[in-house]
């Protein structure tokens, strides 16, 4: 698999927060939990809900519709390890950063 070019490194989100990135047609939640940068699906398998406007607590990423979290390394929901989200390799080079998706 290639690594393909999803933001800058200027736009990754700040410690302990989300933010919603497009990239291969796939809508992609970056978190920033505690300074490691996680990319997961961005759409909560609840209801839909956009992971990437949601907050971190206590090393989750917290849907912002009905709070499920999900853990951002390894996607799977924190009350249901079977419900389970995509999670992608991230890389920072040169000022870009690069997902593999």
């Amino acid at each position: 698999m290639a690594f393909t070019k999803i933001a800058s490194q200027s736009d990754l989100p700040a410690l302990n927060e989300a933010r919603e990135f497009s990239c291969a047609g796939k809508e992609i939640c970056i978190a920033n939990v505690n300074g490691a940068y996680r990319a997961i699906d961005n759409i909560c398998l609840h209801q839909g809900g956009p992971l990437g406007q949601g907050m971190i607590e206590d090393g989750k990423i917290v849907c912002p519709w009905h709070g499920w979290q999900w853990d951002p390394v390894s996607g799977e929901a924190a009350h249901n390890p079977r419900a389970k989200l995509n999670v992608y390799p991230l890389k920072i080079e040169n000022g870009e950063v690069l997902i593999e998706i």
